[in-house]
């Protein structure tokens, strides 16, 4: 208790002595503030999508014919090329198909040549009066029904061998395997809902995401068509579930031209390279566009006040007061600082400090931050001292 009555004491005389000091000297020192002076800056920005990973193609492999699974020639996660062969169903049935098929064809083409040579007699036997010109026809409608046959039988033999090289299921593209639900025995057809695999070509991946449609129309305005934004739109990096960069940047190949009504959003397409395979559909991602800001100033968020949505920061004026100015920032930050882009001007003097307490026109000192971390420094340690003396009275 008499420690802290002898510090109220000595606070109440360093004021009176300071009112006294102040009074021979006239009017009271005006507050002190740390100031500093803008500067343009580049500031390089980027702004983030998220979004979902996906092969350049990818193929549901589904059989076009029937039967049951006798050889299974991948697995899943297998790198297949175009072509290559991925099943094999039961080919018993389909060959003797193709073999009937071939019998068919023989057939038809000896009852062509019989009719051929019916018919060439009967023309020379009709210019001699001997078959009448009804036999005639009839006889070459009859070679004109086993030519059809023939072409008949031709088309079933085609068809046949068609179903034959449809048991060895094949690879549409160069890709990877993926989940593999059916194995050797398995019964299939081409109406089963579930695909017997897919093959993803992951040579090169789509990133799917969209952006706002406020950017859009900033682009548009830019750029004008389509084909004129892409052509201006930057190279784009992908950012990976584990937080890490992926090394080859893509580039965004389409814009929707429909403006989704309940996110407010476009979609967009970007293409990236895989070379190494480290990419994989249906993994997810961010799209980064790097967004350089030229001849930006940027203020601490603590040098501003905000009044219905609106930013204002105080600059100091020569004569040592302050004017409240309305600033317009960019819609993204740091948390830390705004990127100011109207409202000020490189030279101005902004308050960084206290400035909730500021009135528009109010006079004070301007020190540099410098300035101020000393002069609380200094207040720390006197304090400290005070406190060391109090203790040993």
């Amino acid at each position: 208790m008499k420690s802290s009555s002898r510090l109220v004491l000595l606070a109440g005389c360093l004021a009176l002595l300071s009112s006294c000091g102040n009074g021979d000297k006239g009017a009271a020192k005006a507050p002190e503030y740390a100031v500093i002076t803008a500067q343009a800056t580049t500031a390089h920005l980027t702004n983030s999508y998220p979004a979902t990973i996906r092969g350049k193609q990818d193929v549901e492999i589904r059989p076009m014919v029937s039967g049951f699974i006798t050889k299974l020639h991948v697995d899943e996660g297998s790198v297949v090329k175009k072509g290559q062969v991925l099943f094999t169903i039961d080919q018993v049935q389909y060959r003797a198909a193709v073999e009937t098929a071939k019998a068919a064809v023989e057939t038809a083409k000896a009852a062509l040549q019989t009719q051929e040579l019916t018919t060439q007699n009967n023309r020379e036997l009709n210019k001699r009066g001997i078959v009448s010109d009804y036999q005639l026809s009839t006889s070459e409608n009859q070679l004109a029904q086993a030519k059809a046959s023939l072409a008949q039988a031709k088309a079933s033999l085609v068809n046949a061998e068609r179903n034959l090289q449809y048991t060895e299921v094949t690879s549409p593209s160069n890709g990877i395997v993926g989940e593999v639900p059916y194995r050797i025995g398995s019964l299939v057809s081409a109406s089963m809902a579930t695909p017997m695999t897919t093959v993803s070509d992951n040579s090169e991946m789509y990133a799917y995401f969209s952006m706002p449609e406020r950017q859009l129309l900033k682009m548009i305005r830019e750029g004008g068509t389509n084909q004129e934004i892409l052509a201006k739109l930057p190279k784009v990096n992908l950012g990976l579930i584990d937080g890490s960069v992926y090394p080859d940047s893509g580039r965004v190949e389409t814009i929707s031209g429909v403006i989704d009504p309940t996110t407010g959003s476009v979609s967009m397409r970007a293409m990236f390279p895989n070379a190494h395979n480290v990419l994989r559909s249906n993994s997810t991602g961010n799209v980064i566009f790097p967004n350089v800001l030229q001849d930006i100033i940027l203020v601490p968020q603590s040098a501003t006040t905000e009044i219905q949505d609106k930013k204002f920061v105080y600059i100091v004026q020569p004569d040592n007061t302050v004017k409240n100015t309305e600033v317009q920032v960019y819609y993204l930050n740091d948390g830390q600082n705004y990127y100011v882009t109207e409202g000020l001007k490189p030279g101005d003097k902004i308050v960084i400090e206290g400035v909730q307490a500021l009135n528009d026109g109010q006079t004070i000192t301007p020190i540099t931050p410098a300035e101020k971390e000393a002069a609380y420094q200094k207040a720390l340690e006197d304090q400290r001292s005070g406190n060391i003396q109090s203790a040993f009275q």
